[in-house]
């Protein structure tokens, strides 16, 4: 990656994103070591495992920047970007349990259901799934504000975005019958509705309007289908140690994949075109975008 001063700016952006993100959760869950708390220590201990063991926290920082490239103060969005973190993290404790991706490593430490057991991870995600709308209907202002990222949230989490999108992946596995527009159908769903959401949400808490919002919902759409392809990419070519889980499970459970479908190269390619169409959507919002244009690119060379 260049060493440009927009890189400098998006690094630091990145870094004190995440230090605001992740003290803000931490104040949002059930302490762990209190014996008197309603909360059972024993599922506080799992989802704070799940929940602060790392991570890029991709979502939440891209509800901040959203809030930033329409002029407000990133602190508007933060309880939505937890929101997104939470609900994140739970379809991740529930992907890795054996009944799915049946994984033993997340983000370099043992899955919830390794560290605790399937019926704790179960719970930990569920609370977790509860805990995001809490914390955007509660702390959200307006409350139109809340009500909107609320619908914005369920939508992309729901049949027709996240959940939807991975039935239809596991439904595809072993299938050899995969088209460009079959799998983009998937990804749309399984990781994009997500990170859509993030950006509509942190633009909806900041007050956008729909000139701005309609900017940043293409810029996502782009963005999510990079990031995706770039996924497959790291399962296929990726450095075990520094992604923190296994590699080449996608191909060992027969998945749709874009370097399957398309080859490494080609891969390449495709991820490099829709995160050009994801800058340039970026126009109506001139210079305040200019960070997430950095980290359109970015995600390109992303190793982990």
């Amino acid at each position: 990656m260049s060493s440009s001063s927009t890189d400098v700016d998006l690094a630091a952006f990145l870094k004190d994103a995440r230090r605001r993100v992740d003290a803000a959760l931490d104040r949002y869950l059930p302490a762990g070591d209190d014996p008197s708390a309603d909360c059972p220590p024993r599922l506080a201990e799992a989802m704070r495992h799940s929940l602060l063991g790392g991570g890029k926290r991709l979502r939440p920082i891209l509800a901040l920047m959203a809030a930033e490239a329409v002029g407000a103060d990133p602190a508007l969005a933060l309880p939505a970007a937890c929101a997104l973190e939470m609900l994140h993290t739970y379809s991740l404790i529930h992907d890795d349990l054996p009944a799915m991706d049946d994984d033993d490593l997340r983000r370099g430490r043992p899955t919830c259901h390794r560290a605790f057991d399937e019926a704790t991870a179960i719970l930990a995600g569920d609370a977790l799934q509860a805990l995001a709308f809490e914390v955007v209907a509660r702390d959200t202002q307006p409350a139109a504000a809340a009500a909107r990222c609320c619908l914005e949230l369920a939508e992309a989490a729901g049949p027709l975005g996240m959940v939807g999108g991975q039935m239809a992946d596991l439904l595809a596995e072993g299938r050899t019958d995969a088209t460009a527009p079959a799998l983009e159908a998937i990804h749309r769903r399984k990781t994009g509705a997500l990170l859509r959401a993030s950006l509509r949400m942190g633009a909806i808490a900041a007050g956008a309007d729909d000139r701005q919002l309609d900017a940043l919902d293409r810029y996502g759409r782009g963005v999510g289908l990079a990031f995706q392809i770039v996924d497959d990419l790291l399962d296929v070519q990726g450095d075990e140690a520094k992604l923190g889980k296994r590699v080449g499970k996608d191909s060992g459970l027969g998945k749709w994949t874009y370097p399957a479908l398309l080859g490494v190269d080609g891969s390449r390619r495709r991820a490099r075109e829709v995160a050009d169409d994801a800058v340039l959507a970026l126009e109506p919002l001139g210079d305040r975008g200019a960070r997430l244009r950095a980290l359109a690119l970015n995600l390109l060379e992303r190793d982990r």
